[in-house]
């Protein structure tokens, strides 16, 4: 499955790989590997995400401590902990997912 995240002209793609259904009560989906951090919110799109992997992964400078600022701290564009990912509506995507079945 391929998700867009739209927001004007701005488009994250995420392909989501559904693996099985562990047996016993489900109640949503649950994300249990990935890759990489998502960019950050209202970043400036693919252009502005560019602009701020270059400029944190430099870790000085004005336009570094600005970006830490903005941002809340430094960024690790390869960090991916999966029992953060959080999924809207998750029951309708948990029968999405059976109905596919």
């Amino acid at each position: 499955m391929t998700s867009c995240i739209t927001k004007a002209l701005k488009c994250w793609v995420h392909e989501v790989e559904f693996e099985k259904v562990i047996e016993g009560e489900i109640k949503a989906p649950k994300c249990i590997d990935g890759k990489r951090a998502c960019p950050p919110e209202d970043c400036g799109g693919i252009p502005g995400y560019v602009e701020f992997r270059k400029t944190m992964k430099k870790k000085k400078g004005e336009a570094y401590n600005e970006m830490m600022e903005w941002f809340g701290g430094d960024y690790d564009a390869e960090y991916f902990d999966p029992s953060l990912v959080k999924f809207d509506k998750p029951k309708k995507r948990l029968k999405m997912i059976l109905d596919s079945l």
